[in-house]
């Protein structure tokens, strides 16, 4: 998560952090959908649906603290990156293809994510990840190659790591509107 305001030729961090938006059930990975797969299409439904429930709840409660240290009422949108797979039309067609669990995988977690930012009150404008910079180029006047510059500039700020998922963040927040 990365809070910004101004844009990117007066750019300002608020905030940059992980919030927490699953738990690990085990020292592995969190990947609810290689857990459903191997519950089967049955329990696994129930698994998922548990997960939602519980994910729901942990990530709008942590970014709702977030969004309190930050000082709530700065905080208006939220940008979210969204992938360009097609989730498979059933959970059996998706627990069958790996490609497809990791497509199903994305999408839930942004869901998570996105259910988290309207329970906080908060507008979600969805963008897709390949159209992140055609839209950014249009709506800042401004060529790619000067935003990514941009982004890459602000490691001198905010200091590392600074990750291509928290330089698309920024920009995605750029592009949510107020």
């Amino acid at each position: 998560m990365v809070a910004v305001s101004g844009s990117p030729s007066q750019p300002v961090i608020l905030d940059r952090r992980r919030i927490q938006i699953a738990e690990a059930q085990s020292d592995g990975p969190v990947q609810p959908y290689h857990t459903a797969r191997d519950l089967g299409v049955a329990r696994g439904r129930v698994f998922l649906e548990e997960c939602r429930d519980a994910w729901n709840a942990l990530a709008s409660a942590s970014l709702d603290a977030t969004i309190k240290r930050i000082g709530g009422d700065r905080v208006r949108s939220c940008g979210v990156l969204t992938g360009s797979g097609r989730p498979s039309p059933t959970l059996e067609a998706t627990l069958a293809s790996h490609a497809a669990i990791h497509t199903a995988e994305g999408e839930f977690f942004r869901e998570i994510v996105s259910h988290a930012a309207e329970s906080c009150g908060l507008r979600v404008c969805r963008i897709k990840e390949k159209e992140l910079f055609n839209l950014a180029e249009t709506r800042f006047a401004m060529p790619a190659a000067s935003l990514q510059r941009t982004l890459d500039d602000l490691a001198k700020i905010v200091g590392p790591p600074w990750r291509q998922d928290q330089k698309f963040a920024t920009l995605a927040a750029w592009l949510a509107p107020d």
